[in-house]
């Protein structure tokens, strides 16, 4: 009986160390996007997870960028982070002051021995994300630029051309609203859009230490003529309806793909939504010029996210953190998310893929924020930005914007304040850094 119990307890610790050796390691990656995009990701992890069995990619929604970056801190100081957290544009600065906390993505992939090569990479998406010394510190994932949305069946009705210029986009508004709309165009992101990216458009400096890349001792000083007249122009617009305000974020959606506004400003990756939503011939274009202030546009600026991974897990989860960064970077699936998305593909390869395709042959302008990215070599007022603290400052901004859109204040009170506020929160950053 003794003999016949060890032989089942053995049997036992066999198949227990059997079922041991082909479990999976499981990858915590947090991430921000709900939605359609949300089912996107889910779809991602599930197809790497089917190209192998050493390791379960397993995506959790955590809440808006904001929010998911705040989480992904909070679970790091209780020891419970996850291995990947998207994080956006914005949080760069934030996510490099976090010394010990991250796990520079280029080391990562030579630690583990997968392939990476930045040549393969858009110069336009990774400068962002490396250090002065060229470091690729995360992985971009979901990059965008604004670009003009219109609505080509609403222009030509109103017997408009696609604007190229701000005066053009007066001159557009005019007529839409003259037809019967109720206002020529709206945009959101607003800091985005309006400041940082006609900053960029413009070649006009948001703060000093090109944009704080050259150091933490930056400051913000886009409190200048250009951006305080053109803003003033568009708030004095909004008397004849040219212009409406429509909230922050993504919020004002809803005018340009239900026909109100027949223009509106925002992000590239708003794509798959218009696609799915607007009852028009739509389109997109390049960010209008302000030809007082510069004769050609220069380049536009990246938003979006990339992937931080962060320390403090067992060396050998690492390997899948690896693996799925080459999975995710591969032609096949950056060129389905772009198309999918309207992300920017992160590799030329993906670009490439796309255009062989057909798929910009077949959806005309689907390239514009390629080609705004790519425009000019980045200038240090062109290259993106590096502020710490950012995501409150645009929180300021936004205030400061809104202030201005209900007539509490002039553009050039409103840019003042702004400048202000945000720089306390530099010098905040800024002791807390060094």
């Amino acid at each position: 009986m003794a003999i016949r119990n060890f032989a089942y307890a053995a049997a036992a610790s066999l198949a227990l160390s059997a079922t041991a050796a082909y479990a999976q390691t499981e990858i915590q990656w947090w991430h921000a996007m709900g939605g359609v995009n949300g089912e996107r990701i889910n779809k991602m992890a599930a197809d790497f997870n089917a190209t192998q069995s050493d390791f379960k990619m397993v995506p959790v929604y955590k809440g808006n960028y904001t929010e998911t970056m705040t989480a992904a801190v909070a679970a790091f100081r209780a020891g419970e982070q996850p291995h990947l957290v998207q994080v956006f544009e914005v949080g760069t600065a934030t996510m490099m002051a976090a010394k010990g906390a991250i796990y520079p993505i280029e080391q990562l992939m030579t630690d583990a021995g997968e392939p990476f090569d930045k040549g393969d990479f858009l110069p336009a998406v990774i400068s962002y994300y490396q250090t002065p010394e060229g470091e690729l510190l995360s992985m971009p994932f979901n990059s965008s630029t604004p670009v003009l949305w219109y609505n080509k069946d609403a222009l030509d009705a109103a017997g408009a051309e696609i604007p190229t210029t701000w005066d053009e986009v007066k001159s557009a508004s005019e007529k839409l609203v003259a037809n019967g709309m109720k206002c020529g165009f709206s945009f959101g992101w607003q800091s985005w859009v309006m400041l940082e990216n006609y900053s960029a458009w413009h070649d006009l400096p948001l703060g000093t230490r090109e944009n704080g890349f050259a150091g933490v001792d930056t400051e913000l000083v886009f409190n200048n003529d250009a951006v305080e007249n053109r803003l003033q122009k568009i708030a004095d617009w909004q008397k004849d309806n040219l212009f409406v305000y429509g909230g922050r974020r993504g919020d004002s959606l809803p005018m340009f793909t239900n026909g109100e506004c027949g223009m509106w400003l925002n992000s590239s990756a708003y794509y798959g939504g218009i696609k799915g939503q607007a009852e028009f011939a739509f389109g997109q274009a390049m960010l209008p010029l302000d030809t007082e202030v510069a004769s050609a546009p220069q380049n536009s600026i990246i938003g979006g996210a990339t992937l931080w991974a962060l320390t403090g897990k067992p060396k050998e989860d690492y390997v899948g953190v690896a693996k799925f960064m080459t999975y995710l970077s591969s032609p096949e699936v950056q060129a389905w998310w772009h198309q999918e998305t309207g992300y920017v593909p992160i590799t030329t390869a993906a670009y490439e893929l796309s255009r062989e395709q057909g798929f910009y042959d077949s959806n005309p302008g689907t390239d514009t924020a390629i080609k705004q990215l790519s425009l000019n070599t980045p200038t240090p007022n062109s290259r993106g930005l590096r502020f710490g603290n950012f995501v409150q400052i645009r929180d300021v901004i936004n205030e400061e914007m809104e202030a201005l859109w209900a007539g509490d204040k002039t553009a050039s009170q409103a840019m003042d304040a702004a400048v202000t506020r945000g720089n306390a929160l530099l010098r905040k950053f800024e002791r807390s850094v060094k």
